[in-house]
C-alpha cells in the first residue's frame, strides 16, 4: 500500500499467547472474550504484525518481533509458535536481513525487540540486521537497563546490547521527523519512551500503534493493558491518538492482533469505532 513516498508492506513475524485478564485489565472476561476467546490457560492469540516502510532508498522495519532465541521453557510459557521470524517475513517482500537499512524499535519488550539480535552457529549474539542503524528513545534504553520489579521480565539485555557494541544504536532524545514524511510519537503509558511511527501519505496517513493500541478491541478508551506502568496517562494518550486519526482519517496498525491488523478510526455516540481494512 503507497503512503505519499512510501510502499508500506504488514509483516507477520511471530505468533505466541499472553494471558487475556492481563491484556485487558480492569475490562471483564465476560467483556473481552467476546473479541477474543480464551484457551483453557486463560491465554488469547497475539500476533508480532511489523511495518516495512521502502522508499527513499531506504527499507526501513519497525519493531522485530520475537525472535528465536528462547529456551523450551519460555516457548511453552508463551506459546511461540515455530516457523514465523522476522526472516521468514522479509523473504515474502523478498529481501534479507543485509537489505534493511533502518530498523525503528518502539520499545525494548521481548515481543517487540527480540529479534534485533541472533545467536549464530558459534552461539555468539549479534545484530541481526547488519548494516541497519537502529532507533530508539534514550528514555526507553535507560528504562529497560534499570526496570522496575512490574515488568522487569520483559527485558532482555541480549536484544539491545549486542546492537549498541556494535555500533549500530542511535538513542533519541524526542520524538518528531525521523525521516521525510515519517514522525516519531513519544508515549509513556505503557513504558517511558514508546514511540509510535507515523507515514505521512497524500490522502492518508498511517500509524503504527505499537503497545498504545496493540489490539482493535482497545479502541475502547478504557481497554488498557494490565501491564502498562501509568494507566492513566495511557487513557490520555489513547484520547489524544485516537483524535488525530479519526481527524486524519488515518490507518491504524494493531501490532498484535492477528484477527485485524488495520483499521480507520471513527467518532461514535458511544465513543471510538474502527472499520477494518481486509486488503492491505
Amino acid at each position: 500500500m503507497k503512503f505519499g513516498r512510501y510502499e508500506v508492506t504488514l509483516l507477520e513475524a511471530g505468533r505466541f499467547k499472553l494471558d487475556g485478564g492481563a491484556m485487558f485489565g480492569v475490562v471483564p472476561k465476560v467483556l473481552w472474550e467476546r473479541h477474543k476467546p480464551a484457551d483453557e490457560k486463560n491465554r488469547i492469540a497475539m500476533a508480532t504484525n511489523l511495518l516495512l516502510i521502502q522508499g527513499e532508498g531506504r527499507n526501513i522495519l519497525v519493531d522485530t518481533g520475537l525472535g528465536n532465541k528462547y529456551s523450551a521453557k519460555f516457548k511453552d510459557m508463551y506459546a511461540i509458535e515455530d516457523g514465523f521470524t522476522v526472516e521468514r517475513a522479509l523473504a515474502t517482500v523478498p529481501l534479507t536481513v543485509d537489505d534493511i537499512t533502518d530498523v525503528i524499535i518502539t520499545h525494548l519488550h521481548f515481543d517487540h525487540a527480540g529479534g534485533n539480535t541472533i545467536r549464530d552457529h558459534k552461539e555468539e549474539i549479534r545484530p541481526t540486521f547488519p548494516h541497519a542503524r537502529y532507533y530508539l528513545q534514550r528514555q526507553q534504553y535507560e528504562w529497560a537497563n534499570r526496570p522496575s520489579e512490574k515488568d522487569r521480565a520483559s527485558y532482555f539485555p541480549e536484544n539491545v546490547m549486542p546492537v549498541k557494541a556494535a555500533g549500530q544504536l542511535e538513542l533519541l532524545d524526542e520524538g518528531g521527523p525521523l525521516f521525510p514524511d515519517i514522525e516519531l510519537i513519544v508515549v509513556n503509558g505503557h513504558t517511558p519512551g514508546q514511540q509510535l511511527v507515523r507515514v505521512a501519505g497524500e490522502e492518508r496517513s498511517l500509524l503504527f500503534a505499537g503497545d498504545l493500541i496493540p489490539l482493535a478491541p482497545q479502541v475502547a478508551i478504557p481497554w488498557i493493558m494490565a501491564y502498562d506502568l501509568y494507566p492513566l496517562t495511557t487513557l490520555q494518550e489513547k484520547k489524544e491518538i485516537l483524535n488525530r486519526a479519526a481527524e486524519e482519517d488515518c490507518l491504524l496498525i494493531f501490532e498484535h492482533d492477528r484477527d485485524i491488523q488495520a483499521a480507520t478510526v471513527h467518532h461514535t455516540e458511544k465513543g471510538f469505532a474502527i472499520k477494518p481494512v481486509v486488503t492491505f
